[in-house]
């Protein structure tokens, strides 16, 4: 439930002149937004490969007035939106952000289709972050039409490396490593669709790219070889029998297996991508024990029993490392939305999910992950869709969230 206080600072704040111009302009302007999301989903955007879109929000960025527009080291599209007295460098900011790229590989066509008898608009990518992407950059217009001047810096970023084998890398380095290491106070992610919803717990993974290798062959002049691709199969199927807790909730899942050259070769190696989650940061780490230990085991016992050959080789390399934490309940950032909420008259649902807030929730730092309105679905596949229609009311949402907590990490003098 959100306090009484919060509730009365976002009614003062709903009341304010400012406050209305810049829920006009999200009014009037969405044609704007959707023009905006049209032409650049036509930029394909892999991740590792977000450059030209990034650049495309870059020159839409300076075109809105903001400050300091540039590239970071990690390939993140950065501006700010800065009061004239924070001259300061050290002063603490809040970041607003949705991710760049796709979970699409390069020469996946994007052209949006869109339908002639509904707003509907078809297009890999155009939900999953198109949506937070454009929402991005209709909060900065509308705080620009609205001279909505922040006691503190609000951080834009449209940022790299979110989906999959990414790894969160455009937000670990804004966080860990690039020049706003230890200034973001809070901060909010924008991503895909959806008014109520609010993501709260981060969920955790931790990725494997596992290869078992052996000398190959042909497969029948060199029949008896240890063959990888059989031994790796016996890892997975043991993998898939390991007990995983229902509470905290973890899940194993193979999701993809690649080896051998042809039907008639023994192949030289096999491999599989390994992805586990779990709610909790210590089963995350139980479970990895355990997952390890199995195929160090599987392929000790195959060496055992057949010592005429070469022993196979196993190499894991760990691709991915998503933190678990979460948001304290009673978090100011959540009691604001909370608030925002019961203004709009919106239920707020906490929810679990792997988003760039993980970084921020890790370190302590409060954050949430916000739908930006609208409805999608076919997510991650080449049917996937968006509908604008309602949106306006996910951005006010958002924008009222944003300027409460500007307000309450502003430091006192």
């Amino acid at each position: 439930m959100p306090t009484a206080a919060a509730q009365r600072r976002i009614a003062r704040l709903a009341s304010l002149t400012a406050v209305h111009r810049a829920f006009h302009w999200l009014h009037l302007h969405q044609p704007q937004l959707r023009q905006w999301q049209l032409e650049f989903v036509r930029i394909p955007a892999p991740t590792f490969a977000e450059a030209p879109r990034a650049a495309w929000f870059l020159d839409r960025f300076r075109q809105l007035g903001l400050t300091n527009p540039h590239l970071d080291s990690a390939g993140n599209a950065l501006a700010e939106l800065t009061p004239a007295s924070a001259c300061d460098p050290s002063t603490p900011c809040l970041l607003l952000s949705a991710h760049l790229d796709t979970v699409f590989p390069a020469g996946t066509p994007c052209d949006p289709v869109e339908s002639p008898d509904s707003p509907r608009i078809l297009a890999p990518g155009i939900c999953d972050n198109a949506a937070g992407l454009s929402a991005l950059l209709a909060i900065a217009a509308a705080l620009r039409f609205a001279h909505l001047d922040p006691p503190i810096p609000i951080l834009f970023a449209s940022n790299v490396g979110e989906e999959g084998l990414g790894d969160l890398n455009g937000m670990r380095h804004l966080f860990t490593q690039g020049s706003y290491q230890g200034r973001i106070a809070a901060a909010i992610v924008l991503e895909g669709s959806g008014t109520g919803p609010v993501v709260t717990r981060a969920l955790g993974s931790r990725r494997f790219r596992v290869t078992i290798t052996g000398p190959g062959g042909h497969s029948w002049s060199d029949a008896g070889t240890p063959n990888p691709i059989l031994l790796l199969s016996h890892a997975l199927v043991a993998l898939g029998q390991l007990p995983l807790p229902d509470s905290p909730r973890t899940t194993l899942n193979i999701g993809q297996i690649s080896g051998g050259t042809s039907i008639n070769s023994i192949p030289e190696s096999a491999t599989a991508l390994v992805d586990l989650r779990s709610t909790d940061p210590y089963q995350l780490l139980v479970t990895e024990a355990d997952l390890l230990d199995q195929l160090h085991r599987t392929v000790a016992t195959f060496a055992r029993r057949n010592t005429t050959f070469a022993p196979p080789t196993l190499h894991i390399e760990r691709i991915g490392d998503r933190p678990a934490a979460a948001l304290p309940d009673d978090a100011p950032l959540l009691r604001t939305l909370r608030a925002v909420d019961r203004h709009l008259t919106l239920r707020t649902e906490p929810r679990i999910g792997s988003t760039d807030a993980n970084i921020p929730l890790s370190l302590g730092i409060p954050a949430i992950a916000i739908g930006c309105g609208g409805t999608g679905g076919g997510i991650h596949t080449l049917q996937e869709w968006y509908d604008p229609s309602g949106r306006e009311t996910a951005l006010r949402r958002i924008l009222l969230t944003l300027l409460d907590t500007v307000q309450l990490l502003t430091p006192t003098v």
